[in-house]
């Protein structure tokens, strides 16, 4: 990592008076391992490395890359860089990051396991868990079987006084399935994910992917109504990513979040806690640094109801005239710094999923939502998407219902939360998944 580092510091000792300028470079690994029938039907191992340089002056940025480290593609990019200045707009609030004084967390997020896994186990891995998920249930067939791991070591330097490095590596197993009864066929899916395949739970993984694909077997659509939903632990992760994107500063100062102008007031029920926490080395986007090299930090933005905080990174929060919480985002060297929730997690209740349901005499149990994004207004809050799951009848799982729609907005369903679960699942995305317990909500069905 230190050659990556000193690479970033030479660049750095190139600014000219009156530039800020600003080297990320990095160097990564990805497999992608598809695997159907027990055939491997895509194979991917891949290496890349390279570096992106930001030139400011005069508040114009300019930006340039190479997918190299080579010493006289470097002086190119900089090179171009400069030039490219000429072709920015001046803005205020353009800079590099400023040194802020958090210290950064020691975590461990590197597997010397994973490192040296050999390629030919991840391929068994992937073979294992279809096995696995034929031998739970004579109704199921596969779709797919996947195993996918990534790792990155990255090193920015500032002329602003940054200059940090880190690393960190992780892994997961996919498999998505098929249930037959006839002529009808459901989908599942089921998933595992670790900093190692040590940590992987293929069992749980397999017997997932099985019963989230036969218990919607025979499903149908529910009648209109006014229920109480329960969220599975993905289901909400995929709302709460949504949320996230809401709470986004850039998105704020631009006017084009709900949540404009709201810091300080109830916006859910006192039992939401949101943190933005990727210091916490069980998620899987966890990181000691963010995208400008400022150290990763645990972000209460959410507190017992009320809106505490949204996410910055250097630019946002000179906006906003706020400062950065460490929530630049980069999506390689190839990018510039954008903003973003890092690893999100609603803060867990004390009971389980099935203790939450057997207080609810009617509602829907939801275990996935379908265009989520196109359905969601980030401005007004308006939410309707498309959902499956099962009734909940008398505290007790009921019939399968699908093709049916949640309609409500996101300040409505933030406010009508009735209980949190305490079943924390680690997902391979930006948020932490749990049970949620949902009031009021309209579904239409048939």
């Amino acid at each position: 990592m230190s050659e990556l580092l000193d690479i970033a510091d030479r660049v750095i000792a190139m600014a000219k008076p009156g530039e800020q300028v600003e080297a990320f470079v990095s160097r990564g690994t990805e497999t992608d391992v598809r695997v159907y029938q027990g055939e491997v039907e895509h194979f991917v191992s891949a290496q890349s490395e390279g570096i992106g340089i930001r030139v400011i002056r005069h508040g114009k940025t300019g930006f340039a890359y190479a997918s190299t480290l080579d010493q006289a593609a470097i002086a190119e990019v900089l090179a171009d860089a400069r030039d490219n200045v000429a072709f920015g707009n001046p803005d205020e609030w353009a800079g590099v990051a400023e040194p802020d004084g958090v210290p950064v967390t020691e975590v461990d997020l590197w597997s010397e396991v994973l490192e040296h896994f050999p390629t030919e186990r991840k391929i068994e891995l992937a073979k294992e868990l279809e096995q696995l998920t034929l031998a739970a249930d004579n109704r199921v067939r596969t779709e797919d079987s996947n195993y996918s791991d990534g790792a990155v070591e990255a090193a920015v330097a500032s002329t602003n006084g940054i200059r940090h490095v880190g690393r960190e590596n992780g892994c997961y197993l996919y498999i998505g399935t098929l249930a037959d009864d006839g002529d009808e066929s459901q989908t599942g899916f089921g998933f595992t994910v670790g900093r190692s395949p040590d940590e992987f739970d293929m069992a749980k993984a397999s017997a997932d992917a099985a019963m989230r694909a036969t218990r919607l077997l025979g499903a149908s659509k529910p009648a209109s109504k006014k229920t109480t939903i329960v969220l599975s632990p993905y289901a909400t992760a995929m709302l709460m990513g949504i949320i996230g994107g809401t709470l986004n500063g850039e998105s704020v100062t631009k006017g084009r979040s709900l949540f404009a102008d709201r810091l300080g007031e109830m916006v859910a029920n006192p039992l939401v806690t949101l943190i933005d926490d990727p210091t916490n080395p069980l998620a899987y986007t966890a990181t000691d640094l963010d995208g400008e090299g400022l150290a990763a930090r645990r972000n209460v933005l959410i507190e017992a109801g009320r809106l505490n905080q949204f996410v910055h990174n250097s630019y946002s929060a000179r906006r906003a005239k706020a400062r950065s919480t460490g929530n630049a985002t980069r999506g390689g060297f190839a990018s510039v710094p954008g903003v973003g929730c890092l690893a999100l997690q609603l803060q867990p209740g004390t009971r389980s999923q099935e203790e939450l349901i057997s207080g609810i005499d009617d509602g829907v149990l939801i275990d996935s939502f379908f265009g989520l994004h196109s359905g969601v207004n980030p401005i007004s809050g308006d939410f309707s998407a498309g959902a499956s799951g099962l009734s909940i009848t008398g505290g007790a799982l009921g019939a399968p219902v699908r093709e049916f729609t949640v309609g409500s907005t996101l300040q409505r369903m933030l406010l009508d939360v009735v209980e949190i679960g305490a079943d924390v699942e680690w997902l391979p995305m930006s948020a932490a998944g749990v049970s949620l317990a949902i009031g009021d909500v309209m579904i239409s069905g048939s």
